[in-house]
């Protein structure tokens, strides 16, 4: 039997929601994409924590309202939302980059304004997750790298979406890679995220500059021979390398996906990247890891949560 479901990738600054229809015999297909704008960033910001989360709820309420209009016979819906959820409870425990909400239960909070089952998942495991059921592998096995806003990961073993006991499994991004490095909102320093992500790449060229640009203009600027963008991009590549070949080493998984937004500026990181990756991974693995871009953008994190809803 096809079901519809509703699969939703948070950002800072928008929801990509997306509907999918399923049947257990056939590969989830999206059959339709729209996008909101919601500065949830700013939201959190700009508001007290009780606030920004009426606003929050607000705002996701009424777009999947949006989208039932359109779509009739929703049944569930998935969310891929940045930060740390606690797989028993479904309650966010903290989100980095959106500061203020702790403790705060998505999962309850908006299906009692919509009437509908939700489930909610880490975006960059919902993405890994989306990759795999889109590209399956033989071996089951996938570490999924999302470079946006910040830097998420996603594990996926033998088949399924890995949480950790904690629901912090491969936060990569707060792997730290400069000792006393830059100030990061999980608390520490030198994390990998505020050097391989988009912000990231603003500071980099910011710093070398003094001027600010986003990180799409700075990928231009490096397209078009700018030393200090292609450096910026240089510099994400380097850190991603030392943090993955680090991960490699606890989890010794061949496949690797490199997604998010960030990655259309793969080319200007790609050399780095590689160089540093040979240099820090164990002997014994080198030549054995498969590194590729995504292909399938921003859907594999749609499709991903709405195939969560199905569990």
């Amino acid at each position: 039997m096809m079901v519809k479901l509703v699969g939703i990738d948070v950002g800072g600054t928008n929801l990509r929601v997306g509907v999918v229809e399923y049947s257990p015999s056939l590969t989830p297909r999206l059959v339709d994409e729209i996008r909101f704008q919601a500065d949830f960033s700013g939201l959190c910001k700009s508001h007290t924590p009780e606030r920004a989360w009426r606003e929050i709820l607000a705002v996701m309420a009424d777009a999947i309202g949006a989208v039932r209009n359109q779509h009739a016979g929703i049944t569930a819906v998935g969310i891929g939302f940045p930060g740390f959820i606690d797989p028993l409870t479904q309650c966010i425990a903290l989100s980095p980059n959106l500061p203020g909400l702790h403790g705060v239960d998505l999962s309850a909070d908006l299906s009692a304004l919509i009437k509908l089952p939700v489930v909610v998942e880490n975006d960059a495991l919902a993405a890994a997750f989306g990759e795999y059921v889109l590209q399956p592998n033989q071996t089951g096995n996938l570490i999924y790298l999302g470079l946006g806003t910040g830097v998420g990961g996603g594990l996926v073993l033998n088949g399924k979406p890995f949480q950790g006991q904690h629901g912090v499994a491969m936060e990569v991004g707060h792997i730290i890679v400069e000792e006393g490095g830059r100030p990061c909102g999980c608390g520490n320093f030198g994390c990998m995220e505020q050097y391989a992500s988009a912000s990231g790449v603003v500071k980099s060229y910011f710093d070398a500059t003094r001027q600010r640009l986003t990180a799409a203009e700075i990928a231009s600027r490096a397209g078009a021979g700018d030393q200090s963008a292609e450096q910026a991009y240089q510099m994400a590549g380097k850190m991603l390398g030392k943090a993955l070949a680090h991960i490699l080493k606890v989890i010794d998984v061949t496949d690797v996906i490199i997604g998010g937004g960030m990655s259309a500026g793969w080319t200007f990181m790609q050399s780095a990247f590689t160089t540093q990756l040979d240099a820090d991974l164990i002997p014994v693995l080198r030549g054995h890891v498969h590194v590729r871009v995504s292909t399938v953008g921003d859907q594999a994190g749609m499709l991903g949560a709405a195939m969560l809803a199905t569990a």
